[in-house]
């Protein structure tokens, strides 16, 4: 039974961030294109493979620490699911409403989970840990870029 985590982890990752690319569809078609954004924003081809990535490791992350088990797996799920909440919060608030601020202070608090979460991970399998490493850099730079559109469309 544990051994399905490794498929059903990173489908419900993948399935949040596929449906919020489809909520946010129509603005990033009108809207997005529109704002002034960082000289270091990335061609759109680039997200939604590094977005693809980051939510295979983050599931995978998720089924290491299931499948060892022990006391800090509920602990551990929990904070997976925050961070996913929040992952799917930001894209609703950047995309959807433009509350850029809003959407960069959601990015500071998935960054702090993010850490939460990977360092739960760790005390259960440290290879879960150090796949959440690119998700940590990635959401970091997201913030940049977040902070950019904010100070360059205000």
């Amino acid at each position: 039974m544990k051994k399905l985590g490794f498929v059903l982890f990173p489908a419900i990752s993948l399935g949040v961030g596929a449906l919020a690319g489809y909520l946010t569809r129509d603005s990033l078609a009108t809207v997005y294109p529109l704002l002034e954004k960082s000289v270091l924003t990335p061609p759109g081809w680039v997200f939604p493979i590094a977005w693809t990535i980051l939510y295979l490791l983050m599931g995978i992350g998720m089924a290491l620490v299931n499948e060892k088990g022990g006391p800090e797996r509920p602990r551990a799920l929990g904070l997976w699911g925050i961070q996913l909440a929040l992952n799917f919060g930001w894209s609703l608030l950047f995309f959807n409403s433009g509350g850029y601020f809003s959407a960069l202070l959601c990015l500071v608090v998935l960054e702090v989970m993010i850490l939460a979460m990977a360092g739960s991970f760790a005390t259960v399998s440290r290879l879960a840990a150090r796949l959440q490493i690119p998700y940590l850099l990635w959401v970091a730079f997201a913030g940049c870029l977040n902070a950019a559109v904010w100070v360059l469309n205000w």
